[in-house]
């Protein structure tokens, strides 16, 4: 049987071992990525972008640092109440000196950024929602990381996802996304089970081409330092909404 986005109990979301096993240290593939929307968010004048959203944050917080020389506000949009919890404590007590790494790559690849991970997360304001339900053109950057194809098991659910990602943004907004490439339904920590939905660059280019311009699709190899989720690496993504 198919899972679904509404199938699953994000609350559960083992955030424990999702960031022993994902964020703890900085792994090649992140600094790709990195380096990737760095160039992205260079384009951008600082501090021209009054609101934008992290749109699924969950309990990644690099995606948010990077955002922060353009962005006046960052909402950090999440449906996991774990996850919300979590990125609460890191902007009111002060942030986990593991994201310290990702911080200093980022501002060695933009200098606009502020110079304390505090700083970066001053700009952020933690949203409790669902990211369908964004009113559409709510912001004029819009900025996703492993959740539309992270998020479901169905390829149309997915394609739902992406064009609600688009529509949050006014025309001409930016974009700028990675989606883990080939991943199927896998597992985190000893035991818990989630949802995956196989996609490649063809696959975004597909759903993206006719909501966007200026689409750039790339990808990155699969990372051996990472554990074995089944994925074949990451497909980033850089546009404006049409």
């Amino acid at each position: 049987m198919t899972t679904h986005n509404d199938d699953v109990d994000w609350d559960r979301w083992p955030i424990a071992d999702y960031l022993a096993e994902n964020y703890r240290d900085l792994h090649p593939s992140d600094a790709a990525v990195i380096a990737h929307h760095s160039a992205f968010y260079r384009r951008i004048a600082p501090g021209s972008v009054g609101r934008s959203v992290e749109f699924g944050a969950g309990p990644n917080l690099y995606p948010l640092i990077l955002a922060a020389a353009a962005s006046r506000r960052i909402d950090a949009v999440e449906a996991g109440a774990g996850n919300v919890a979590y990125l609460e404590r890191q902007i009111v007590c002060g942030p986990e000196s593991s994201w310290l790494p990702f911080h200093t790559l980022c501002r060695s690849l933009n200098p606009d950024l502020p110079p304390t991970l505090a700083g970066a997360l001053a700009h952020v304001e933690v949203v409790h929602a669902d990211v369908r339900e964004l009113s559409p053109g709510g912001y004029e950057l819009a900025s996703m990381h492993f959740v539309a194809e992270g998020a479901t098991e169905d390829l149309v659910e997915f394609a739902d996802f992406c064009r609600a990602f688009v529509r949050c943004v006014v025309p001409g907004g930016w974009l700028v996304a990675a989606f883990m490439e080939n991943m199927p339904t896998y597992r985190i920590g000893p035991a818990s089970r989630w949802p995956g939905c196989p996609v490649n660059p063809e696959t975004v280019t597909g759903v993206f081409a006719p909501l966007t311009d200026g689409l750039s699709v790339t990808r990155i190899d699969t990372d051996p330092t990472l554990p074995d989720y089944g994925d074949s690496g990451m497909v980033l993504l850089t546009a404006t909404a049409r």
